[in-house]
């Protein structure tokens, strides 16, 4: 080493560089995050070349051999920092400390705080206090060497302020890492959450309207065939009445048609019909007693209390429970069997109950015993299941048995507080 090469004069110019060095550090941060965007050993291998051709630019070939060695130690282990942050600190601290040890100031000293950083971004609170200690410790020992007379305590508390602004900034981006993880992750559940929800909704949908579709074709059609079997019976005898039972035929085919493209008119934004018919509610019960009353089944109605504050997916529920009972009756009750629907309204429930007068035949099981098919339709079939799903949408039950003096019963019971937004 020269006299020119340690003297004061070049003590000074170095330490101005350092001084540099560690004044761009923000702005080798930032180009740091721009370099994000390159491969990542192009991104690393950025700060570790203009540390070196810094160092080969600002010493004359005589004296670079040192400084280029000690520069390489520090800046070329920063090409791992990611993979191997603890490693490379370690190996960056102890170059620093060769560096001290030999006397040689040099810009490089900021992959120190690089290597601080990257500890900081990837490890813990712990370990990153840890290094930090360690790297105030080398900048104690840097003031202590080469800090002018009287002039020690301004670059300690600034290059102290700079670790510290390092440390921090890996804390930092630690912990908006998690952030951006939890976030993530809090995302995909979400995500699955809804899709989960889409998959609940369309199967509630499409239980909805098989359960549309069975009543309106169930009542519909057994409405058609006892209408077709009178208009038969009397075609020769009654002419009139035959031709008056074929109208009902051609009336009750065409609701039916009507009630179909409405249900399904949710599933088209284009389907007038679901605007243009109104969804049946207990005003219709009237002509629903006397189409049954037409196919064949006797049927009185008495309303008591005001339904017209009703919703219209709870009058809907009640129209389909007293058409599915009725259309049971007329299915499996034989000639001569009367029904009667007795509806009762209050603020808060619907009381609805459907009774016959007709028994039921017996049903022959696989086992060979007879069983009584219930008014409500065979168990085993949908219709039971779907008066229970509708009943159960506004919290109430379903009660359906033979009577003491004889005949069938349907009970019902809506608390018009429970919701019901499904029950439709």
């Amino acid at each position: 080493m020269t006299e020119a090469a340690s003297g004061p004069a070049a003590r000074t110019a170095r330490a101005v560089r350092s001084a540099r060095a560690v004044r761009a550090l923000p702005a080798v941060t930032a180009a740091r995050r721009r370099a994000r965007r390159l491969p990542p050993l192009v991104a690393e291998s950025v700060l570790p070349v203009l540390l070196l051709l810094d160092v080969v630019a600002a010493y004359p070939p005589h004296e670079l051999p040192a400084p280029l060695a000690l520069t390489a130690a520090l800046a070329l282990p920063l090409l791992w920092r990611r993979r191997a942050p603890l490693a490379v600190f370690g190996a960056v601290a102890a170059a620093a400390l060769v560096q001290w040890l030999a006397g040689i100031q040099l810009p490089a000293d900021a992959a120190l705080l690089v290597a601080l950083h990257t500890v900081a971004a990837h490890s813990s609170r712990r370990v990153t206090l840890a290094a930090g200690a360690v790297v105030e410790a080398g900048v104690l020992l840097a003031c202590l060497r080469w800090a002018t007379d009287g002039a020690f305590l301004t670059p300690f508390v600034a290059v102290t302020a700079t670790v510290v602004a390092a440390a921090v900034l890996g804390v930092n981006v630690r912990t908006t890492r998690a952030y951006l993880a939890a976030e993530q992750e809090r995302a995909r559940r979400l995500e699955l959450e809804q899709e989960h929800l889409a998959r609940l909704a369309v199967a509630e949908e499409r239980t909805r309207i098989t359960r549309e579709m069975h009543d309106i074709v169930t009542h519909n059609l057994s409405v058609m065939v006892a209408l077709t079997d009178a208009a038969l019976a009397t075609q020769h005898r009654a002419p009139d009445r035959t031709t008056a039972a074929m109208v009902q035929v051609a009336e009750t085919g065409r609701q039916a048609l009507t009630d179909m493209r409405r249900t399904l008119g949710v599933l088209r934004a284009d389907e007038p019909d679901a605007e243009r018919h109104p969804l049946p509610g207990i005003a219709q019960l009237g002509t629903l007693a006397e189409q049954m009353g037409a196919a064949g089944l006797p049927t009185s109605l008495d309303v008591h209390g005001d339904h017209t504050h009703l919703p219209a997916t709870a009058q809907l529920t009640v129209y389909r429970l007293v058409q599915e009972a009725l259309t049971n009756a007329l299915k499996h009750t034989p000639a001569g069997t009367r029904a009667t629907v007795l509806i009762r309204c209050t603020a808060g429930t619907v009381t609805v109950d459907v009774t016959d007068t007709g028994p039921r035949p017996p049903r022959t099981t696989t086992a060979g015993t007879a069983t009584a098919t219930a008014g409500t339709g065979n168990p085993a079939g949908h219709g039971i299941t779907g008066m229970r799903e509708r009943a159960t949408a506004y919290g109430g039950t379903l009660q359906a048995g033979p009577l003491p003096g004889g005949g069938w019963g349907v009970r019902t019971r809506l608390l018009l507080g429970s919701g019901g937004a499904t029950a439709a």
